[in-house]
This record gives structure tokens, sequence and C-alpha cells, in this order.
């Protein structure tokens, strides 16, 4: 069945060069990029979106990256689009990424980890809807 997950390229990627082949990753994977933008967060959108976080010390410093720059926020879809990203992009910490995954290959720390894919379907749909009204 064909769903629908919500990926965001961070402002660390974006600075980099990135988007275009972490986008095609998920194009050979066979997922279908069906919107993208690049855009700046505002520090309310980013803290409901790491919400989840707010008790933890780092929040601040979170908030404080995600709204540093642009970032390539996409909605992909396809077969099991929520686990076959979270399968291209690799474990949180760059450190215990494989090679060949997005953090694995292009991480350089849990802080700058390159990008942020939906964790589950629900999730997707709420990321989604807060990223594209």
């Amino acid at each position: 069945m064909s769903e629908k997950a919500f990926v965001m390229i961070k402002p660390d990627g974006v600075e980099r060069g990135l988007v275009g082949d972490i986008l095609s990753r998920f194009e050979k994977k066979g997922l279908r990029l069906i919107k993208a933008e690049l855009k700046r967060i505002s520090k309310e959108t980013a803290e409901e979106h790491y919400g989840h976080l707010k008790a933890k010390p780092f929040f601040g410093e979170l908030v404080d990256y995600i709204t540093s720059g642009p970032v390539f926020a996409m909605i992909v879809e396809g077969e099991a689009a929520v686990r076959n990203a979270r399968s291209l992009i690799g474990p949180t910490n760059p450190a215990e990424a494989a090679p060949g995954t997005i953090r694995g290959d292009y991480g350089t720390g849990v802080e700058r980890n390159v990008i942020h894919g939906s964790d589950s379907p629900e999730n997707a749909s709420q990321e989604i809807e807060r990223f594209f009204n």
C-alpha cells in the first residue's frame, strides 16, 4: 500500500549542497517526490516539531540549529514510504549509522545529522500538515 512520508534536509545538509544527492537516493529507492519546498522554519514551528524533546537540556540548541538556515522539506510517496525512508536515513547518531545510509555517509554528529524523517505514518501526517499546511 502506498503511503506518504515527511522528510526534511536540515540546514547543514542544505548548506553543504547535499539536496540533489539525497533526493536521488529516495528516487532510486522508488519513492516519488510529490511536494518539496526550500524554506526557513519559524521558532514556533521548530518548538512544535521538537515538542516531545522540550524537557531535554539540548532543546534550545536544537531549535536554534533547525532555524539557523533554510531546510528542504519534502513529501515522498510510495510503498512503505516511512519504513523505506527511515532505512535510507539511518540511526539518529551518524557514528552508529552504516555506510550507505544518508547519516552514515554525511552526518557529522548527533547535532548535525543532515536529515529528519517521520518515524511513523501517524507522525508523517502531522508533520506534513505542520510544514505544508
